[in-house]
């Protein structure tokens, strides 16, 4: 059986957190180890032949630090935040 599924935006929202992270641990296969999953997944969720599992989005939030509404809902990260120096906007350079 099944469980629950993100939603089309909840999934993209959440891609882009993963995109986020990626930039701030390096790489997709570096990313994958911290959040304890195959390389291979990372990247075929990336390509989109995959789809972003709850469990993704649930492990991003915690690398983040933050609510895992806030990674499903595209309140993370901030749009406009720095993926190298992490600075949001309006906090100079």
């Amino acid at each position: 059986m099944n469980g629950p599924k993100l939603t089309a935006d909840e999934q993209a929202h959440t891609l882009a957190a993963l995109r986020f992270l990626r930039i701030r641990v390096g790489t997709w296969k570096m990313l994958a180890k911290v959040l304890r999953f195959e390389a291979s997944t990372m990247r075929n969720v990336n390509k989109g032949v995959n789809p972003v599992s709850i469990n993704m989005a649930y492990r991003a939030s915690r690398l983040a630090g933050v609510p895992f509404e806030d990674v499903v809902t595209g309140r993370y990260p901030v749009p406009g935040t720095c993926p190298h120096c992490g600075r949001g906007p309006g906090q100079g350079a």
